[in-house]
This record gives structure tokens, sequence and C-alpha cells, in this order.
């Protein structure tokens, strides 16, 4: 079975000052692969970039193509939407070229990356 970017969690969190600022993708199933951008956005639109780049690299060199694990494997989350938060939330996806799923995902995880960041 070939590996896909939506069968792996993605870990995304605001990048402090010192570390550049802007936001890190990364894999916690696969070690190494990780991405950052100025918004969580881009950091994961990079993520798909070093995830194809990670996986090509493990089967040039024969490894084995690790699974999700899984209670790490996505599960499915149904919410009622106003319209009017459903066309913004679909106005935000078609500007950035990913789904309305990967944008609500984005937006979920970068209001709790905000709120833990707070404090």
């Amino acid at each position: 079975m070939i590996p896909r970017f939506e069968d792996f969690p993605i870990e995304i969190r605001p990048l402090t000052h010192d570390e550049g600022g802007g936001f890190l993708a990364t894999f916690p199933d696969l070690p190494g692969c990780m991405a950052d951008g100025e918004t969580p956005e881009e950091a994961i639109t990079d993520a798909r970039g070093a995830f194809a780049a990670w996986m090509a690299a493990h089967i040039d060199d024969g490894r084995p193509v690790p699974v999700p694990g899984a209670e790490a494997a996505p599960v499915r989350f149904v919410q009622r939407l106003p319209r009017s938060v459903h066309a913004a939330l679909k106005s935000l996806a078609a500007s950035d070229g990913v789904s309305m799923n990967t944008m609500a995902t984005v937006l979920i995880a970068e209001g709790i990356g905000a709120r833990n960041h707070a404090g």
C-alpha cells in the first residue's frame, strides 16, 4: 500500500522568535520529517513536499514504509456550521488551494496552539 499524506497525523506548533518565527509541522510517525511556514497553512502545504521526499528516500533506501499508529490514525469529526461559517471556510480553503477538511484542521490546530501558547 502506498502511504498517503492524509493518513499521517501532523502536529503544528508556533515557532518562537528565537527559532525564527512562523509555524512548524512535524509527523510523529516519521522521524525527521518536518516543514515550516509563515502560517499554519503554509507549513502544511510545505509538509506535503517534505512527506513526499521523506517517503521517496525511505523507499529508495529499501527501508520499510512506516504506517500511522492506530492511536494516531485520523478520526471522523462531524460538526454542524452556520452557513456563513461554511462559506468563509470554503473561501479560505479555495484561496489556499486546499480542501475544506484540511483548512478546518489547520484552523482548529491553530486555535488550539494559540490557546495552549497563551497559557
